[in-house]
């Protein structure tokens, strides 16, 4: 599993950090996601699938 994310589309919902924050964090200034992986473990994959169905922007992208 490989990971994008279109920073232009985030709105800073947070959602994802949430779900998965061994894989997403946000910036203090604006709350915009920051990627901490491309490529998660195998044991987060599903926290990852999770925290993009939770993203109110669609900004999250998983290329399997």
């Amino acid at each position: 599993m490989r990971i994008e994310v279109d920073k232009e589309k985030c709105v800073g919902g947070g959602q994802c950090v949430l779900a998965t924050s061994e894989v997403f964090d946000q910036r203090d200034e604006d709350g915009v996601v920051v990627l901490l992986t491309e490529s998660p473990r195998a044991e987060l994959h599903e926290k990852v699938r999770l925290a993009a169905a939770l993203c109110p922007a669609v900004a999250i992208r998983i290329i399997e």
